[in-house]
């Protein structure tokens, strides 16, 4: 992806997220959602573009994902967690398991992304699942000291 020279990762994860948020949220076709977020969020078309194919494919793998989190969300119905953590732990929980970006990073930018958009108790949780899901697939935990 070319466009990261001109958008931080940070920027992309985020309208990654938006194009998750509003296709849960709206239940339209990403077609339908990708003129709405280059208008509010002031990003190219190709930008948008290569955000929406991210999120296209965090989207395919949502049964899996949605599985594996609510295993890791001790005690915790997945109906019950707020509509824009469950959206940033799927981003996080597709980051940390299928792609070769560092655990620490993928865990660091959930929680990020999770303090900008929802609360400092739900970074905690997102911090939690994320973690038991990387303990799981590595062996070993990562804190939340050593990742701040």
């Amino acid at each position: 992806m070319i466009l990261f020279m001109k958008l931080s990762m940070q920027k992309f994860r985020e309208i990654v997220f938006q194009f998750l948020y509003s296709r849960d949220f709206e239940k339209c076709d990403w077609e339908a959602i990708e003129p709405l977020v280059m208008r509010q969020l002031l990003i190219p078309k190709r930008a948008a573009r290569e955000a929406k194919a991210k999120a296209e494919a965090i989207w395919e793998k949502c049964e899996e994902l949605d599985q594996k989190i609510a295993e890791k969300s001790s005690n915790y119905d997945l109906k019950r967690v707020p509509r824009v953590e469950l959206t940033i732990l799927r981003l996080g929980a597709f980051e940390l398991l299928f792609s070769d970006l560092p655990p620490k990073v993928a865990i660091s930018e959930a929680i990020r992304i999770t303090r900008k958009y929802a609360t400092v108790e739900g970074a905690t949780f997102v911090n939690a699942v994320l973690d038991a899901l990387y303990k799981e697939k590595e062996g070993a935990a990562v804190s939340e000291e050593q990742i701040s």
